[in-house]
């Protein structure tokens, strides 16, 4: 019975942040309020709150994390940390549809585009270099606090930004390639010369 009741309550996170979305492209962000997002995802502010706890919350709320660290924990073991984050990438992206990824799309160029967002996105990226070193430390019997394991996830995240600033809006295989390309990068340092 739990089960039902998580996928239920994740398919109504997933229904409110699309709407969101939605009205945020059509109307702008500052200009949309939170009972506007309850009326179209046909909830209550209330519910919405239940959810979300800001207006915020469904432009910084990434729901391929969980997938992507399902899929990273499914690499085999043998793969560095940055070529099992490279494949999770892939095999989570490649599962999105055409929707998904326009969702995707729009959320990551809010975030880009919105000062209040970014500043909430701060919060988000530290985060997520804790999450990134929690799972190369799993992968390398690392600790997470070691250096060279803080690092790998700090440049990963930085790899991540670069990429969205770089390919933001760009249909879903171009938006791999330049990822693969800034993997890339990052795996050869940075040259002296052009």
């Amino acid at each position: 019975m739990s089960g039902l009741r998580e996928r239920k309550k994740a398919k109504t996170r997933a229904a409110i942040q699309e709407h969101a979305l939605r009205l945020f492209r059509d109307q702008g962000y500052a200009e949309t309020t939170v009972q506007e997002i309850a009326a179209a995802a046909e909830v209550s502010p209330a519910t919405f709150f239940r959810y979300f706890p800001t207006k915020e919350d469904t432009v910084v709320l990434d729901r391929l994390d969980p997938v992507m660290i399902e899929l990273f924990r499914g690499q085999p073991p043998e793969l560095h940390p940055t070529e099992a984050l490279r494949a999770a990438i892939r095999q989570g992206m490649d599962a999105l549809t055409a929707e998904e990824w326009e969702l995707e799309s729009e959320r990551q160029r809010l975030v880009m585009n919105a000062p209040e967002l970014r500043v909430r996105m701060l919060d988000q990226l530290y985060e997520g270099i804790e999450l990134l070193a929690t799972l190369a430390a799993e992968r390398t019997s690392r600790p997470t606090d070691d250096f060279a394991v803080r690092a790998w996830a700090g440049a990963v995240v930085g790899v991540v930004l670069a990429t969205y600033q770089t390919a933001i809006g760009a249909p879903l295989p171009q938006y791999l390639e330049i990822l693969d390309q800034a993997f890339d990068q990052l795996a050869a340092g940075l040259p002296m010369e052009p």
